[in-house]
């Protein structure tokens, strides 16, 4: 019968979710602000087709994998990241798609927040498709933590946290000395972590300190530059700091204070860089995304991080350890976080643990991702 789920389905199901939520990540960098979706075909519990949104304004993923499987999609499963949309945007409308190509079943693990695409699961089963909804829930929102947390709130953009520390949680040595912390693989990953994001952002002391670039230079090519923004209350980066002899190549904002002299503000603007100068951070945070910055990664240093997480304004963190031990004169990493009693500390949802190289990568979400299943 139509919809009726058998363990061998239901273990297949699973497996071509976790291939989904796989091959979604093959849009990283080049999809936003759409959000990142995979999709596979099953039929009679074996792949027979699978895909994913590659490129912002081309097919999405329910479309590649329907394409990979031709004829023999008619009657069989789509097991997809996301519901799929209803609108006609740069492309028609996914259900349109699935119900031409005789799919019999669909399996999403979340609905799609977004209030012109959102509705799939209805126009579907209207066509006579069986849809179940809230397979892997969790893992796909935390794929797609920043277009939810979009969708869900309006007030800033969704903030993520890259530390790179030694085993003692210290980011330099006691001399001040960073490079390198972690290893080549782990800077590999960051480079392929930044082309994610809207804007990479540092305090005004490290972009002084280590004349940063803040670019992309990894196995992704982003579709968009990310923003280059540096949180830097007196506005004092200087002409010959990289970021702001780069300011007319690469978008680079200075999230200033209102008591930033005018001089300075005026010297940087006329280098190119674009200048806030809002009351608090969180009202930067807030300007940002006015300007239009939906995801903003913050790569420190200390003093920065500890504000974003003191006041609660840190989403996800993106912690590298490395096996090295710096001792205690080292820079510590979470200078003046407020004291909590262990019974009423927060405690932050693990999303991914895996090493790089002789690193270790820990993702935790500071509060689990709502899927809205």
């Amino acid at each position: 019968m139509p919809g009726q789920r058998t363990g061998f389905e239901s273990r297949a199901e699973t497996e071509a979710m976790r291939r989904a939520l796989e091959l979604a990540l093959g849009g990283w960098g080049r999809v936003a602000p759409n959000p990142l979706v995979g999709a596979v075909v099953l039929r009679e519990g074996v792949t027979v087709g699978e895909g994913f949104h590659a490129e912002f304004g081309k097919a999405h993923a329910e479309v590649a994998a329907l394409h990979a499987a031709g004829a023999a999609a008619r009657g069989a499963t789509l097991v997809v990241t996301l519901e799929p949309c209803t609108h006609h945007g740069k492309t028609p409308p996914c259900t349109d798609a699935i119900i031409a190509a005789g799919i019999a079943r669909v399996v999403a693990a979340i609905r799609d927040p977004d209030p012109e695409a959102r509705g799939g699961s209805g126009v579907l089963r209207a066509g006579g498709v069986d849809v179940a909804l809230g397979l892997l829930a969790a893992e796909a929102a935390a794929l797609n933590a920043p277009f939810l947390f979009t969708h869900q709130n309006a007030d800033r953009p969704f903030v993520a946290l890259k530390l790179a520390t030694s085993i003692d949680a210290r980011i330099a040595d006691a001399a001040g000395r960073s490079q390198w912390v972690s290893g080549e693989q782990a800077r590999d990953y960051v480079q392929w972590l930044r082309a994610g994001f809207d804007a990479i952002a540092v305090g005004g002391t490290t972009a002084l300190r280590d004349n940063p670039r803040l670019t992309v230079r990894g196995s992704v090519t982003p579709r968009q530059a990310p923003v280059r923004v540096v949180f830097d209350r007196r506005a004092m980066l200087n002409p010959g700091v990289h970021l702001v002899r780069t300011a007319h190549e690469v978008p680079t904002w200075v999230v200033a204070s209102p008591e930033a002299p005018a001089s300075s503000v005026a010297a940087l603007e006329l280098s190119g860089v674009r200048v806030f100068r809002p009351e608090s951070l969180a009202a930067g945070l807030a300007r940002l995304r006015q300007a239009g910055i939906q995801s903003l990664l913050c790569e420190g240093g200390g003093a920065l991080g500890t504000r974003l997480l003191a006041d609660g304004l840190v989403d996800r963190l993106y912690w590298i350890q490395s096996p090295v031990w710096l001792g205690e004169a080292a820079i510590p990493a979470f200078p003046g976080v407020p004291d909590a009693p262990l019974a009423e500390a927060p405690r932050w949802t693990p999303v991914e643990r895996r090493t790089l190289g002789p690193d270790t990568l820990l993702v935790l979400d500071r509060q689990p991702c709502l899927p809205g299943s």
